[in-house]
């Protein structure tokens, strides 16, 4: 799974506001509380409810991890974000880093191929009803395993590179026609920036000083061969914004998902869809690092 543990964990936080400086381990792990058997309750825009609950971290290659487990288990790899089910991370005096490469590859290709069959089954609709011909496609995908969830060095609105995707759709038809298999290379790039400090409120209180961190991806496609299409460039498919408090974790996220082959091979009579997720802390308790006793953090109160 480490490939060859060469992941280099960067994402020191240093941010320059006034001056201030995040460097020291516990000053960055403050943001991300783990002690086993804590737990956060989230609520979506639909009121499903998602449980993270943290538990007993591994050692891999040498490094240890820090661990979450989440409930409900996810069904569908589509409802997967990297971004907010990480399931082993880092913290440490290198910054914060995401363990999530398998998982955040999955979804991609589920994602891909959610797309790639609404486009068929609408191009079906419009061909000829006698037409005897079949679409087939595959999807491939990598993602780094590492998903940099902040950079080193870093102050308000300096982008880093967060993960970088490569994925390939190949369309085969049967009987073959001209100009044969095509295939859509994407290079996905997601970059991060620090916008800055907010407080927020959520079901489960006002947090103060939460960093808010935007995520933004740009695409690259190119297409072969080049006689089917033009190469192209779309931006802003996807954009991920996070808040995250003091002593607490992410107590907020904002996700708006734009499609990604149906905006580069648009067809009459099929829209291109923008998905919008929202995630509110609506309850949590963070056990104690010192004593494992409760450390109540469950009131509708204000907290610092």
């Amino acid at each position: 799974m480490l490939k060859g543990f060469r992941i280099v964990f960067i994402l020191l936080l240093v941010f320059g506001f006034s001056g201030v400086r995040i460097g020291d381990t516990s000053e960055i792990a403050q943001y991300f509380p783990a002690t086993p058997e804590s737990y956060w309750v989230y609520e979506d825009q639909d009121g499903n409810e998602l449980t993270r609950r943290a538990i007993e971290g591994e050692r891999i290659g040498g490094m240890e991890y820090l661990a979450f487990e989440y409930e409900p288990t996810l069904e569908n790899s589509v409802d997967y974000d990297y971004h907010i089910h990480p399931g082993l991370y880092q913290v440490n005096e290198e910054g914060v880093t995401f363990w999530v490469g398998d998982e955040a590859r999955k979804a991609l290709q589920a994602r891909l191929a959610k797309e790639m069959d609404a486009f068929l089954k609408t191009a079906k609709q419009m061909g000829p009803p006698d037409q005897d011909i079949e679409v087939y496609y595959d999807v491939e995908a990598e993602i780094q395993d590492a998903f940099y969830m902040l950079a080193v060095p870093i102050a308000f609105n300096e982008k880093w590179d967060a993960t970088q995707i490569n994925a390939k759709i190949t369309m085969k038809v049967d009987p073959p026609q001209e100009p044969g298999d095509v295939a859509f290379n994407f290079t996905i790039t997601e970059r991060g920036k620090v916008i800055g400090t907010e407080n927020v409120e959520t079901p489960a209180g006002t947090f103060q000083n939460c960093l808010k961190i935007e995520y933004r991806t740009y695409t690259q496609v190119l297409i072969t061969p080049p006689e089917v299409g033009e190469d192209t460039n779309p931006s802003g498919e996807t954009v991920t914004t996070l808040w995250v408090a003091p002593n607490v974790g992410i107590v907020k996220s904002h996700q708006k998902a734009e499609d990604i082959f149906l905006k580069i091979v648009p067809l009459p009579g099929i829209v291109t869809s923008t998905t919008v997720k929202t995630l509110q802390l609506k309850k949590y308790e963070i056990k104690s690092a010192d004593t494992e006793e409760d450390k109540n953090n469950l009131s509708d109160g204000t907290h610092d």
